[in-house]
């Protein structure tokens, strides 16, 4: 006997059966089309359900496809955003497995796992990774790019990464269920953390973005920003981290960093500098490195400033890698007096 579509409790049709039915109306070629721009578990989940359709009788396609020229014809338009989406898809999927996958949409782009692993930096990825099993590891490494894998095996303990190496030199094939199971465990515990973590204060994403500016657009939109919005534009500037700001690194943070600082870079960043700033890097070296660097910035002669912005940017950048590792401290300059 042939199955009818299935029907919710009031007698309405699914939402998920409607779209299955409607793809199986589209033809091959146009339902094709459709499923290259879906997720892979929403292929999997229409795909089971058209499946199990059975005998659709042509008055209820010809019904359903009115319904769906009628409701798109009516909106004289239509709206995509994350609201949109995901009111959408609570119509036709469980709000937990709707959860999870504006989760996904919400964070790193990327149409497959691999393709969003793909988008997050090595640093987030090694310190996630470095807590799994080395097989696991071994696995995810295989499915990413080479270029990305190399970063992130660099960022891992060396006896660990060591054993990653080996457990992917001894990978012939990875078998479909262990490539499931890796898939789930990131998709539960990983990226959904991510998506949730990637949420970050609007203020510290434009201070992110105005710190690789040069220094003239960085004075233009900053001023801009201070004309329509100052309380706006005094917490961007209170999260940005310019060269000027390593003035507020102590001793001890300013020796890590010159030991990490291309020995290029800085002599053409400290040509623009301050005096101030000038001194302080001087200062931490000793009476003969402080005398070849003094040598070093005279011989230069003239720079183009452009090369000095560029210069000082990236000795800026060094700086806020090593305090996001944990390796200096940034002096924030709050007072932490204590009130008895």
């Amino acid at each position: 006997m042939a199955r009818a579509a299935r029907k919710t409790a009031d007698g309405e049709m699914t939402g998920l059966h409607k779209a299955s039915i409607l793809m199986l109306a589209l033809g091959e070629e146009h339902a094709a089309k459709l499923f290259a721009m879906m997720h892979e578990d929403e292929i999997k989940t229409i795909s089971a359900t058209m499946a199990q359709l059975g005998v659709i009788q042509a008055d209820t396609v010809e019904a359903l496809c009115g319904d769906f020229v009628d409701n798109f014809g009516a909106t004289g338009g239509i709206l995509g955003s994350f609201e949109s989406t995901e009111n959408l898809l609570l119509k036709a999927l469980p709000k937990d497995r709707v959860s999870q996958i504006m989760e996904e949409i919400r964070g790193p782009a990327g149409r497959t796992m691999w393709d969003k692993l793909g988008n997050v930096s090595e640093e987030i990825l090694a310190s996630y990774l470095k807590n799994e099993y080395p097989q696991t590891v071994a696995v995810v490494l295989s499915m990413i790019k080479p270029d990305h894998s190399a970063r992130v095996l660099t960022l891992l303990p060396d006896s660990f990464s060591m054993e990653v190496v080996m457990r992917m030199l001894r990978m012939e094939s990875i078998q479909k269920d262990v490539l499931e199971r890796v898939e789930r465990i990131l998709r539960a515990e990983f990226m959904s953390n991510l998506a949730r973590a990637s949420r970050q204060d609007s203020h510290a994403l434009i201070a992110e973005i105005f710190n690789n500016f040069d220094r003239k657009a960085e004075t233009r939109f900053l001023a801009g920003l201070e004309e329509r919005n100052r309380e706006s534009a005094e917490k961007v500037k209170a999260q940005m981290f310019t060269f000027a700001d390593l003035q507020r690194l102590n001793p001890a943070g300013l020796q890590v960093l010159l030991r990490q600082i291309d020995k290029e870079k800085l002599p053409i960043a400290l040509k623009g500098a301050s005096e101030a700033i000038r001194s302080m890097f001087l200062g931490q070296l000793s009476e003969r490195a402080a005398k070849m660097l003094r040598e070093d910035i005279a011989a230069l002669g003239p720079v183009k400033l452009k090369d000095v912005e560029e210069a000082q940017a990236s000795v800026a950048n060094l700086a806020k890698e090593l305090a996001a590792s944990g390796e200096i401290e940034i002096n924030t300059g709050s007072d932490d007096r204590m009130i008895e």
